[in-house]
């Protein structure tokens, strides 16, 4: 089945139900319209084979790179009520520059607070400031977060500062320009690959998702067709090499699949084909998860393969697979909550 990922219509896995899509001024709905979708009608934005689908019980356990990582922020935050709630706009450039504007506020020296998410149990410790300067046009204020430094790869929540000492606000989103971010897997990336991404959290508040790797893979394309699962990527911060490898790590083990993949000439894009007898002559238990890397050369570090190059924060929920059956195994790809992608076989 070849169905264009772009007519997905779950939601993001973490934003607001009814929320505006980036970039989109608010629309009256038309009657018997169907849901927009996060990247409809934009170029190269389809992987084949992804259809909406409600998660079934007994999913794959919580994969991530920042497990247990608390949605709430720390009680040290402001009280926050209808009367009460701010907003910040923000917009990103293709460099990864990203324009906060806030409304106009008494405070005389206000700032915005990016804070790093901890995990569970953990203390804030990372975090990074930066000043509200004021706009002569209509005395709304505006901070830039500059492509460089990097931030580290987490969920970062956004904070006012109305004054030092003052207790932080925390923002809620207002209009999010993406625009820049859509087809950004459609631009080659030097090493480091950093990304970053505005998006509201689940209880409506304003966030950015940030990514920095020494080396991306982003995936292009998926087919779930002819007993196999088929792979379209693109490397990002390195080059391949004829000894280059795919590699299928079972999670929580040292076992590997290793598959020669399909190389473009240009050393940069690559296809590979993996199947039940790659994935299921394991020994394995009831459900297996498969983490997919490529290696550049037989002496690289591997690489993670996923989807980060565009304006999706969560894409679990959102790009959806069917299971290939065969073998009386089922086989599904599918992307984590770091938006990396896995095959998962029951």
């Amino acid at each position: 089945m070849n169905t264009p990922e772009d007519r997905t219509t779950r939601p993001h896995e973490d934003t607001v139900p009814g929320m505006p899509h980036e970039g989109a001024m608010p629309e009256s709905p038309r009657r018997g319209a169907a849901p927009r979708t996060p990247a409809q009608g934009t170029p190269d934005a389809r992987h084949e084979g992804a259809m909406p689908q409600t998660p079934s019980q007994g999913a794959a356990p919580r994969e991530g790179t920042t497990p247990g990582a608390s949605e709430s922020p720390a009680a040290s935050t402001a009280p926050d009520t209808p009367e009460t709630q701010l907003r910040a706009d923000c917009a990103i450039d293709t460099d990864g520059r990203i324009t906060f504007r806030v409304p106009p506020t008494s405070a005389a020296h206000p700032r915005l607070l990016l804070l790093l998410r901890p995990k569970k149990g953990r203390p804030e410790t990372t975090r990074h400031v930066l000043d509200l300067e004021p706009d002569r046009a209509d005395g709304h204020r505006h901070a830039v977060l500059e492509p460089h430094p990097a931030l580290d790869e987490g969920r970062w929540d956004v904070y006012l500062l109305p004054e030092p000492g003052a207790e932080r606000r925390r923002l809620r989103p207002g209009l999010r320009d993406l625009r820049a971010l859509v087809d950004g897997h459609l631009r080659d990336r030097p090493s480091p690959v950093a990304v970053r991404i505005p998006y509201a959290t689940k209880d409506g508040f304003l966030a950015l998702r940030v990514w920095r790797r020494t080396a991306h893979a982003e995936t292009r394309t998926i087919d779930v067709i002819d007993r196999a699962v088929t792979v379209t990527a693109r490397l990002h911060g390195a080059d391949l090499h004829e000894d280059a490898t795919v590699r299928l790590r079972l999670r929580g083990t040292d076992t590997v699949r290793t598959v020669h993949p399909r190389l473009d000439d240009d050393g940069r894009g690559f296809s590979f084909t993996a199947g039940p007898g790659e994935l299921t002559d394991d020994g394995g238990g009831a459900a297996r998860i498969w983490d997919v890397f490529v290696r550049p050369t037989s002496e690289a570090a591997p690489i993670r393969v996923g989807r980060l190059l565009d304006d999706v924060a969560d894409r679990k929920h959102v790009y959806v697979y069917p299971a290939l059956e065969a073998d009386g195994s089922s086989l599904r790809p599918y992307y984590t909550v770091d938006n990396d992608l896995a095959i998962e076989v029951t």
